[in-house]
């Protein structure tokens, strides 16, 4: 077996699970049994084996092994979308936050999402496509995939998808344009609502109640919202460069004959993790992440009172009482310099894969473009609000805050900063976003959608993933530039950077299949090319 094959067949799962420490350990054996010795009689015998594959995938859509999550997500995509920054002066201070991107952080996404996501899930579905007791599934295995794989290439760009463990005759696994992996995103959709809305109202099977870690499996209504949820947030990725097929897959998620979206905080979907928050440990244990200044300066300008649900106040003496961020990309000359900032507060052991609040943001943009059944772009972004504030057991305050017209995101002032011009954000400048709460119909279309955009990106947290693929969709929020670029000029300090590098391990084993990759880009393997639905030039 070549070096390639090795890494993304199932064999490779189980030898990557072992020597990186996979935290599922409750499922060790399961998951470290050679499937070429399993019978498919064997693996769904009473389901167990099937269920750890899934499990060990919902696990790694945003993965809960702390190493990884910092490298993957913490260090790039928190940062890149206004959540979380780290205090530490890491590599030097030459890192992916001032744009000198390490190759070691961000190869880690290719080790959650196909080691320990596409690879077991391949395994499922590969058992359960002919099975037609076992159809629920297979469209359960269908919906995680396009969970995990969206944001794999809502990182990078073009990926490995449907030519997945199919090497062609040099032993090179092709890679889909990005165009072409969200239109297979939406027919992977499609399967799965098919299946789940044949299901509706009958008895959950075996297999998916011992599968299912967000919703205990009920009913498969819940997956069937998740589901139509997902593909409206993925035709509003792809809204600015094919508008028609946006509208067309946007306006299926929103018919209701197709199961409905999202409404409540019941549809929250969270994944039970088998170990604490990644960031938790990130925070406390190794004290490598704290707030970031957009943060202070959009909910501390709102007086949003869900700042005091996420975040603590600040130790420090400089800033002492006061909710204080740090701003990413910026020169820092020691960890302790902003140690005694404010620390994110504890998190439950789940993950955050999608909230109700979401969906109702994601209607009020569907609204604003006229698209069918989204309904009243003011309702629906009063809803977002309402849900988020009720999900944060906040649900009285939240008329007082959505008629507040005149709270905007506050200027952010650094008294530790180390350098000029990274401390000082004033009223006026054009880092300042002047957006406020309430809704008005007679803004801008433009300035209708920052409104939008700004309270989805607030209810979101922590998922910073999402919060900068939006940024990078839509401009919105604003989110402060790096200060300190170390990108040799390859990534623009304003927009900012755009996607994440090929891992060398790809050139190094799938190296042709990664060039012609490369060549899907329409620009260098750098931070500062733009991914296909990046539009530079946007018209809503």
């Amino acid at each position: 077996m070549k070096k390639f094959k090795t890494y993304y067949t199932l064999s490779g799962i189980l030898l990557s699970a072992f020597f990186l420490t996979i935290s599922c350990t409750k499922d060790f054996t399961e998951l470290n049994t050679n499937p070429a010795g399993v019978t498919d009689e064997e693996a769904m015998g009473d389901f167990a084996l099937v269920a750890s594959f899934l499990a060990q995938a919902q696990r790694a859509i945003l993965p809960e092994n702390v190493g990884e999550y910092q490298a993957s997500i913490n260090l790039t995509s928190d940062a890149y979308g206004g959540y979380l920054a780290a205090e530490a002066p890491f590599v030097g201070n030459a890192n992916n936050l001032t744009y000198a991107l390490v190759p070691g952080w961000y190869s880690s996404l290719w080790v959650d999402r196909y080691i320990r996501a596409m690879n077991p899930l391949y395994r499922v579905e590969t058992l359960t496509r002919a099975d037609e007791k076992m159809q629920d599934i297979f469209a359960f295995a269908k919906v995680l995939k396009v969970s995990a794989m969206h944001r794999t290439s809502d990182k990078v760009g073009p990926i490995i998808y449907s030519k997945y463990n199919a090497p062609d005759e040099n032993d090179q696994i092709l890679y889909d344009s990005q165009e072409d992996a969200y239109k297979n995103f939406f027919k992977d959709l499609d399967s799965a609502t098919t299946v789940f809305k044949s299901l509706k109202g009958k008895e959950v099977s075996a297999a998916m109640k011992k599968s299912d870690l967000a919703y205990a499996s009920n009913n498969y209504d819940q997956w069937l919202k998740f589901a139509n949820t997902l593909r409206l947030r993925l035709a509003l990725r792809i809204v600015y460069k094919d508008p028609t097929l946006a509208k067309a897959e946007g306006e299926k998620a929103l018919n209701p004959a197709n199961g409905g979206l999202m409404e409540t905080v019941g549809d929250n979907c969270f994944i039970k993790l088998s170990t604490d928050h990644p960031l938790n440990i990130i925070t406390t244990t190794w004290s490598d992440t704290r707030m970031h200044a957009n943060i202070e300066s959009i909910l501390g300008g709102y007086e949003d009172p869900r700042l005091g649900k996420l975040f603590a106040k600040a130790t420090d003496e400089a800033v002492q009482g006061q909710f204080k961020g740090i701003r990413s990309g910026i020169e820092i000359d020691a960890k302790s310099r902003y140690d005694n900032y404010s620390k994110l507060l504890p998190l439950p052991n789940k993950m955050q894969l999608m909230v109700s609040s979401e969906a109702w943001f994601l209607k009020a943009e569907a609204a604003l473009r006229g698209w069918t059944n989204a309904g009243d772009a003011k309702t629906n972004y009063e809803n977002g609000i309402d849900r988020s504030f009720e999900m944060y057991g906040l649900g009285a305050q939240s008329s007082a805050y959505k008629s507040n017209s005149t709270r905007k995101p506050k200027p952010y002032i650094d008294p530790k900063a180390v350098k000029a011009g990274q401390n000082d954000i004033k009223e006026g400048s054009p880092l300042l976003s002047t957006i406020t709460i309430q809704w008005n119909e007679a803004d801008s279309k433009d300035r209708k959608l920052e409104r939008i955009i700004t309270q989805k990106w607030i209810s979101m947290f922590p998922d910073g993933d999402e919060a900068w693929a939006e940024y990078r969709r839509s401009g919105y929020p604003l989110v402060f530039p790096v200060v300190v670029n170390y990108s040799n000029n390859t990534i623009p300090t304003v927009p900012g950077i755009r996607r994440m590098p090929y891992p060398e391990r790809e050139y190094n084993s799938n190296s042709t299949a990664v060039n012609e990759a490369v060549k899907m880009l329409g620009g260098p393997d750098n931070g500062g090319t733009r991914l296909w639905w990046d539009v530079e030039n946007k018209k809503l």
